[in-house]
């Protein structure tokens, strides 16, 4: 049966652009599901680089402030709405949201759940929710290298980039990543070949690796070195874009550096010399709701049989209580950590 009990939820609220320190927690009541809905226990969430734009105001299309962040979550859901089956309820399932999951309890489209297998730690699994699904898409859905390829991840301790690293080597592919090099030993035992982001001559020992191009570059970064990213891949290779980290300090319109990217992207593909160029967006094809949600459970569904079977080693930075969500924004952007910085129900 469906439920009309009413739940108290506690909210961090990003209340407009500020410093961590200026996040909001509020507690309210959280009306009983809709038709279609869930109530959502929040067992784990994350913090993305969504929500370090977010709180710059710099995130392409995000709501106006104030809302609550949280792009990714995993728990357990506690209510059903009307015509939702009421076997849900007390089982755990994973969840996109883009908005929303830095929250003790959430409403979510029944049709948005994704089975979390048993036996998995809630924070493992949430390294693994909207990173592993872009990973995998980016790899396997536009790139489409093949085993005994070359590529390139910037970023290869990231959430994003040390799953795409794990992925890569688990189909076979040698992967060129780039970190500082406090992180070279771990993103090493990941598989990869660490080289030092900060090197003047970084697109040189890159190329001293793979002198014939490499058949994909995955690029967060974008801004100037974009260019010297496509300049990397070989005949018929593929270069992923999914973000503009270098831009998100600029002052001006938040979607100008996206636009700029975009027409880069657009001029490189009509150039004669069988290269590619993409940019890798999560919500392309939501307008056909029913072949989105299928596309993303069937990749998150592969990513969490390899976690399951110990091919992905999850990367949690670190646990922090949701009420302490300041500390975990700052901690995500000091740019020291391997891997995602999760939040947890805290007492």
């Amino acid at each position: 049966m469906t439920s009309a009990v009413t739940t108290r939820a506690t909210e961090i609220v990003l209340p407009g652009e500020v410093e961590p320190s200026g996040l909001q927690v509020r507690t309210r009541d959280l009306s009983a599901p809709a038709a279609g809905q869930v109530v959502l226990r929040m067992n784990a969430t994350g913090v993305s680089f969504a929500e370090q734009q977010m709180r710059r105001g710099k995130y392409y299309r995000q709501p106006p402030f104030p809302f609550v962040p949280g792009y990714d979550v995993v728990g357990t859901v506690t209510a059903t709405g009307p015509g939702v089956d009421t076997a849900l309820a007390g089982r755990r399932f994973a969840a996109v949201t883009k908005t929303g999951g830095w929250a003790s309890h959430l409403l979510v489209d029944a049709g948005d759940l994704v089975p979390v297998p048993d036996g998995l730690d809630a924070a493992a699994v949430e390294t693994v929710v909207v990173n592993g699904i872009t990973a995998w898409q980016m790899l396997h859905r536009m790139a489409k290298v093949r085993s005994g390829g070359t590529i390139v991840v910037l970023g290869a301790n990231g959430g994003v980039g040390s799953t795409l690293v794990q992925l890569a080597r688990h189909a076979g592919i040698t992967v060129i990543g780039t970190a500082s090099p406090r992180h070279h030993a771990t993103v090493r035992e990941l598989g990869a070949i660490p080289v030092d982001y900060r090197d003047p001559h970084l697109y040189d020992r890159i190329r001293e690796f793979a002198p014939d191009g490499v058949d994909a570059v995955f690029d967060h970064v974008g801004g100037a070195g974009i260019a010297r990213s496509w300049r990397l891949l070989r005949r018929g290779g593929t270069l992923v874009s999914y973000g503009t980290a270098a831009t998100k300090d600029d002052t001006g319109a938040s979607q100008l550096p996206v636009l700029k990217l975009f027409g880069r992207l657009l001029l490189w593909n009509h150039l004669p010399n069988g290269r590619s160029a993409h940019f890798y967006n999560f919500w392309a094809g939501r307008r056909r709701l029913a072949a989105f949600r299928r596309r993303l459970s069937e990749d998150l569904t592969q990513v969490l049989r390899l976690l399951a079977d110990g091919v992905l080693v999850p990367q949690v930075a670190a646990r922090i209580p949701l009420a302490d969500a300041a500390s975990a924004l700052t901690l995500a952007e000091s740019r020291t950590v391997i891997g995602k910085v999760v939040l947890v129900p805290g007492t």
